[in-house]
């Protein structure tokens, strides 16, 4: 049995243990992954409720309490769901706040290697916590396919936060197609990418358009429109 929400008996210990893996993990990561996890740290300090799986706080708030500006908040925040920590629970709307869930099978599975720089009782102890069962959200890969590597998230750009947000939510079409697009450029509020061929900027075109579009304004709002090119093509 996989035990990683810290609510019943021993749920304080497991806060602090969750708490613990992130703060290990950022500790041995370079700077800018190191200020992400504690960003994240401090809100889940300050919000995060527990009990019942939710973190609902403002981007101003978050703002005032990052010291960043809201831009700052939406590019953090697209980052954490990129990785699969967080997850949006509600959708912001007029007079709503978004309500985001901490995806904690994943925190744990990502911060494993940081464990044994605790202590080999805590190592133990999170092995122990999560079992022999198969992780949640694992993926599948197709059969005879080497599963793609994650975008790297470090470059901050807006097509890097956008890939790692399609990553998170179709690893098979992320390897298939989405990888390897690139900028082109960005001009206004279009978005040009490059695909490596004609046929493969027509099928994303075709059949994936809409959600790489949905990627990039969950990102920057300030882009309407996406647009396929190809060695060759007319820009």
């Amino acid at each position: 049995m996989i035990v990683t929400q810290p609510v019943g008996r021993n749920a304080a210990s497991r806060k602090y243990d969750v708490l613990t893996a992130l703060g290990a993990y950022a500790l041995a990561q370079e700077k800018g992954t190191q200020r992400l996890v504690l960003r994240l740290l401090t809100l889940i300090t300050a919000r995060y409720n527990w009990k019942s799986d939710e973190l609902v706080v403002g981007r101003r708030e978050m703002a005032r309490l990052w010291c960043v500006d809201e831009r700052t908040v939406k590019r953090e925040t697209a980052k954490l769901r990129a990785m699969g920590w967080l997850e949006v629970r509600r959708p912001g709307a007029r007079g709503r706040i978004t309500a985001y869930g901490l995806r904690i099978d994943r925190v744990l599975e990502d911060t494993r290697p940081a464990w044994a720089n605790v202590g080999e009782d805590f190592q133990a102890r999170m092995g122990m916590s999560l079992g022999e069962a198969p992780q949640q959200g694992a993926v599948v890969a197709f059969p005879g396919r080497t599963p793609s590597a994650p975008p790297d998230l470090s470059r901050g750009d807006v097509w890097s936060l956008a890939q790692g947000l399609l990553y998170a939510e179709d690893t098979q079409s992320y390897g298939a197609w989405l990888g390897a697009l690139s900028v082109h450029r960005q001009t206004g509020d279009r978005l040009l990418l490059m695909a490596p061929s004609r046929f493969h900027a027509h099928y994303v075109q075709t059949h994936l358009l809409d959600r790489v579009t949905r990627a990039v304004r969950s990102v920057e709002s300030g882009v309407d429109r996406v647009a396929l090119l190809y060695p060759g093509s007319e820009t």
